[in-house]
């Protein structure tokens, strides 16, 4: 498109030279100062075009312009005036004989002053034209019939993109009532021809005299306090809020802008930086691999199933025991996401049988193995600690021994911190699922073992904002077992993104952990969702402190006594070495557990779990880790 820009300017160039000399001589020039216009007009356009090369005005689409194009127009504009003036003076090109003499025939001040103006008027106006007609059609913007309403709150670059957005695409089904905006400066004033309506604490009154079907909050970057204060105004009038995602979550999708509007998530609040990981680079590894992911129903696993199949395996493999979950996650990745049917083999099994996983590693042949099959909720699990242990822990083994037996190249244990010093019979399990691995690691070393432990999982099944939001929605209490609990948080993607990038750090048996920032008070993250409901806490819903539970931690950690935080060449995900385990040991161990498994007597089952934390050797670092460390503190 370049060339054709440079033919529209240099007819635009030379229009304004040739206006200027009539506007200057109103019609008639004299002869003289035809001859001088003829003269230079041709130097005077080429000229013009290397100053407005030079000033790199060829460089992108008209209708991709920004302020700052507009000031390279006006600065190259004014330089190539001067183009004209130094090519008379140098080459002369119109001498006037006189009787006394001859004499150059000089461009009046005024016909310089004039092309200088109309150049920048014209070449600055078609680039302002092209985009104007690329931004919103000639005829204007016609919502079409049953349009919803919607006030934007935010006039800034955000807003701009989602009223653009909107006027571009009729078909969206929306039109734009006004904006909300708490800078004083853009009251009242139009914004791509849509008011200003006023601020965020007029907002009660706006949406009362506008009525909007509903309300998207276009600033990305919003405090919780402002996000709080919009939700509490729309929901005391039954209107829904949509936040626009930040600049990652666009990249990360596809579509159009005002389609991938969210919902307000109350990790909008947790005062951390999710931590953000290229997916199609840290899964390179996948690619072409058959993938094996067990519990691909669940929180994590339908995620991990999802991104995977982004990286493109030769094969995924998800499996379940949950029918209903199963058939969600396949028909999903198959129908919506446009997953080949080939690509994709949905099995129906337990972990627990050796047998039946024999059977599948034989059919599929995976090459990579997640395994996120597990129980979590930790009640239920005190409540039934046999099959806590069976599913948690020695199905853990059981696929751990069969992927090493069929020689797979890495295995992934998805574990939780609460295997860290586990005071509960469901943290008890996983951290005797991080042994089992250790062990098999020892036992098959040319597959790769690794386990990743991380905190809570926001908005996953069973997890404490799931059960806030139903209590909020009934009218509370809200309750919170401790008012001094803290908690990790981390969201979905994050955790998935740290799976997935686990899997090909380290050489086997391996515990990675993500680093989390600082934990968060479990009575804050209540206060801050019943805000983010619209509601007032303590007065609209109640907070109840019910005491904690058998078990249960004030505070959660992530790496045990015995442990030590390593670096890894991963940003943001750290190591936890400990002493290397006695495979014999933890055989010894879960024949122990398997019996009282199969006798189903719980009591000594609970008592044999306790004991874990005499399964390592206590304080003496492996002679590895121990070099790590200290070539890791010469560095520093």
């Amino acid at each position: 498109f370049a060339l054709v820009q440079l033919a529209v300017d240099g007819l635009l160039v030379a229009l304004a030279y040739v206006l200027a000399y009539r506007l200057r001589f109103d019609g008639a020039v004299p002869l003289r100062y035809e001859d001088l216009r003829d003269a230079t007009l041709i130097p005077l356009v080429a000229g013009a075009l290397v100053v407005f090369a030079l000033f790199g005005l060829y460089g992108k689409s008209w209708r991709h312009l920004t302020g700052s194009d507009y000031v390279q127009v006006g600065y190259a504009a004014a330089v190539a005036t001067l183009v004209l003036p130094a090519f008379n003076a140098v080459f002369q090109p119109v001498v006037l004989d006189l009787a006394i003499g001859s004499t150059v025939v000089g461009v009046p001040t005024s016909i310089i002053v004039l092309h200088g103006l109309l150049s920048l008027l014209l070449v600055g106006g078609v680039r302002f034209a092209v985009r104007r007609f690329y931004e919103r059609p000639p005829r204007g913007f016609h919502a079409r019939r049953g349009a919803r309403s919607v006030l934007i709150v935010g006039a800034g670059d955000g807003g701009r993109l989602v009223l653009r957005e909107i006027l571009r695409n009729p078909g969206l089904g929306l039109r734009p009532v006004g904006f909300v905006d708490d800078d004083p400066r853009k009251r009242r004033n139009r914004v791509e021809g849509v008011r200003v309506l006023g601020t965020t604490d007029d907002l009660a009154r706006i949406l009362d005299e506008a009525e909007p079907d509903e309300v998207t909050i276009a600033i990305p970057s919003a405090p919780g306090v402002l996000r709080a204060r919009v939700v509490r105004a729309c929901r005391e009038r039954g209107i829904p809020v949509r936040t626009l995602p930040t600049v990652f979550e666009l990249l990360q999708t596809q579509g159009q802008l005002v389609r991938q509007a969210r919902e307000v998530r109350v990790e909008d609040v947790l005062g951390r930086e999710p931590v953000r990981m290229e997916l199609d680079r840290v899964g390179a590894y996948l690619t072409g691999e058959v993938v094996l992911v067990t519990g691909a129903g669940g929180s994590i696993g339908s995620e991990l199933s999802r991104q995977i199949a982004r990286v493109g395996p030769r094969r995924l493999i998800l499996l379940d025991h949950a029918e209903d979950n199963l058939f969600a996650i396949q028909s999903e990745l198959a129908d919506d996401r446009h997953v080949h049917p080939a690509l994709l083999a949905a099995v129906l099994a337990d972990c627990k049988e050796e047998e039946r996983m024999r059977e599948i590693f034989a059919e599929h042949h995976p090459t990579v193995v997640f395994h996120a099959a597990a129980y979590k909720h930790v009640g239920l699990m005190e409540a039934n600690p046999v099959e806590a242990v069976r599913n948690n822990a020695i199905a853990t083994r059981v696929v751990a021994r069969v992927a090493g037996d069929a020689s797979a190249k890495a295995f992934v244990l998805v574990s939780t911190d609460k295997a860290v010093a586990p005071a509960t019979v469901m943290g008890a399990s996983k951290a005797l699922a991080e042994f089992a691995i250790e062990a098999e690691q020892a036992r098959f070393p040319a597959t790769r073992f690794n386990a990743v432990r991380f905190g809570n999982v926001l908005g996953s099944s069973g997890s404490v904002v799931p059960i806030f939001r139903r209590q909020i929605a009934r009218g509370g209490p809200v309750t919170v077992t401790d008012a001094r609990m803290t908690r990790y948080f981390m969201t979905i993607p994050e955790s998935v993104q740290l799976i997935i990038r686990s899997g090909a750090l380290g050489q086997g048996g391996e515990i990675f952990v993500l680093e989390m920032g600082e934990p968060v008070a479990i009575m804050d993250l209540a206060r801050a969702m019943i805000e983010l409901s619209g509601l007032v806490p303590d007065e609209d819903v109640a907070i109840e402190v019910t005491g904690r539970r058998p078990g249960e931690k004030l505070h959660e950690d992530l790496f045990n006594a015995y442990e030590r935080p390593l670096a890894t060449q991963a940003d943001k995900i750290q190591q936890a070495g400990r002493a290397t385990l006695d495979p014999r040991s933890v055989d010894a161990m879960f024949d122990e557990i398997g019996l009282l498994v199969l006798e189903g007597d719980a009591a000594a089952l609970a008592r044999k779990v306790s004991e874990l934390s005499t399964l390592h050797r206590s304080v003496q670092e492996p002679a590895e880790v121990s070099r790590g460390v200290r070539a890791r503190e010469r560095t520093v």
